[in-house]
């Protein structure tokens, strides 16, 4: 009875080893984000220049296949931002919130200090709330003042996940523009596919 039961001892554990160290390894999905995705941002999350659908939020939803909520809004500051942060971000009790602000701060001439300001408030008070921020940097050659690095620091600062230049290799294309600020479909694809990785690496 005893070599039976070292027996069936011994199977059952040859079965286990065989799972754990020849089955596949779980695949990693953008699912261990959370539930609840949105992108906060001016006229590069609004998606002005492509068509329909073809910003980048609703791109990143069908990447992911989850349900991705565009709260872009063209023209935006990081002033105007903060000011609606809470009705259109805080309210839904976000996961995680991917954001592109600053260009407009920097087209109308608003102090980088003042900027960043504003961006920190917005950044710490989504992540007081328990949820996970990234942001797409932005950095224009010749007229840059200091911001690219300014994402930086604050991303140092607060934690954040940071895509430096969220348009490298973007702006300037004639194939990936729709005018000299905003991306077409194609452009917006890239950022896309961006955000999507820093999510995986997050």
């Amino acid at each position: 009875m005893k070599k039976i039961a070292y027996s069936v001892l011994a199977g059952i554990i040859l079965i286990l080893g065989y799972q754990i160290f020849l089955s596949p390894a779980p695949r990693q999905t953008v699912g261990a984000v959370g539930e609840t995705i949105i992108c906060f941002g001016d006229s590069l999350t609004y998606g002005t220049g492509a068509g329909a659908g073809m910003d980048y939020p609703s791109q990143l939803s069908r990447l992911i296949d989850r349900p991705v909520i565009n709260a872009g809004v063209p023209g935006d500051t990081t002033a105007s931002a903060l000011e609606r942060l809470e009705r259109d971000v805080l309210a839904e009790s976000p996961d995680v919130v991917l954001i592109t602000l600053g260009g407009n701060d920097l087209k109308n001439g608003v102090a980088r200090g003042m900027a960043f300001e504003n961006l920190q408030k917005i950044v710490e008070s989504i992540q007081q709330r328990g949820a996970r921020v990234i942001i797409g940097g932005l950095k224009f050659p010749l007229r840059d003042r200091g911001y690219g690095k300014a994402y930086q620091k604050l991303a140092d600062e607060t934690g954040a996940s940071l895509i430096p230049n969220i348009l490298e290799g973007i702006i300037g294309k004639r194939g990936l523009m729709s005018d000299s600020i905003h991306p077409n479909a194609q452009g917006y694809k890239i950022m896309a596919k961006r955000f999507r990785e820093a999510m995986l690496d997050y």
